[in-house]
């Protein structure tokens, strides 16, 4: 049987139908902006993970779940006569141009740091723009981002108008001056919980500030330390297993010495 080859219309026909109110599919008739975006998280994640598993064959039909939020969200637009899937295309290429004068336009922008200081003030215009009222650099930093991504991207924010340290040395100061500050919540005669909490949230921003000046990606950084240590715990769990013992049935001692083993067989 030959395989159907559908185009972009043919996607914005196949959402059509599904909402069409006599014969589209119940569940997706039910949904609505608001239920819809628990499903879009999920589709970005699962983008992500696929790219981290280098598992590019999988990745055209992950990019094309996230795609299709893209489209449910347009047609649910254009049901309410706000906007419709031309409208999305009109804006991010509007927007994209406009962010690019070095391409599109004669504006010379000669390195990177130019470059991302000119997309950093064209944003705020944008802001501005958006709303008149806009007046700090933090305006309209979704607080639905995980907060790892969001403490990077208001870091970024503060920097891009000058408030930021210009080595690397303060940054790594004030790690140890938050955690000295947490260890001293920590040992007084009676802890207070919310102190502590913040004082640990202070310790956290600031490390983000660290992977932030070594142009890492926090959210990046740590999805890579969390396989690390699922592949190293289960290496553990392996071990043990081939010794004739589990975790519960083994001290502290024994799971560390596997772990250390672990650690020397990965080099």
């Amino acid at each position: 049987m030959t395989q159907q080859h559908y185009s972009l219309d043919d996607l914005l026909g196949i959402m059509a139908a599904l909402r069409d109110p006599q014969r589209g599919c119940p569940w997706d008739l039910k949904q609505d902006f608001a239920s819809i975006v628990p499903h879009t998280l999920e589709e970005a994640y699962e983008v992500a993970d696929t790219i981290a598993r280098e598992a590019w064959n999988e990745l055209p039909g992950e990019l094309g779940d996230l795609l299709f939020q893209v489209v449910f969200y347009s047609r649910l637009g254009e049901e309410q006569s706000r906007f419709d899937f031309n409208d999305v295309v009109q804006a991010i290429s509007a927007k994209l141009v406009s962010r690019h004068p070095h391409v599109f336009g004669d504006k010379q922008l000669n390195d990177e740091a130019a470059i991302k200081a000119n997309w950093e003030a064209t944003k705020a215009e944008e802001r501005k723009a958006r709303d008149a009222a806009a007046t700090s650099a933090l305006d309209d930093i979704p607080l639905a981002l995980p907060a790892l991504s969001r403490a990077n991207k208001m870091q970024k924010r503060c920097a891009a108008v000058g408030f930021d340290w210009n080595e690397l040395s303060p940054v790594v100061d004030k790690i140890r001056e938050e955690l000295d500050e947490v260890m001293e919540e920590i040992n007084q005669p009676e802890r207070d919980d919310d102190r502590i909490a913040d004082e640990l949230g202070d310790l956290l921003f600031a490390t983000v500030n660290l992977v932030r000046h070594l142009k890492q990606e926090p959210e990046s950084v740590l999805r890579r330390a969390n396989s690390k240590f699922e592949r190293r715990f289960r290496a553990v769990e392996q071990m043990l297993t081939e010794r004739g013992k589990n975790c519960q049935s083994s001290s502290l001692a024994e799971m560390d010495d596997c772990w250390r083993r672990v650690k020397q067989q990965e080099g």
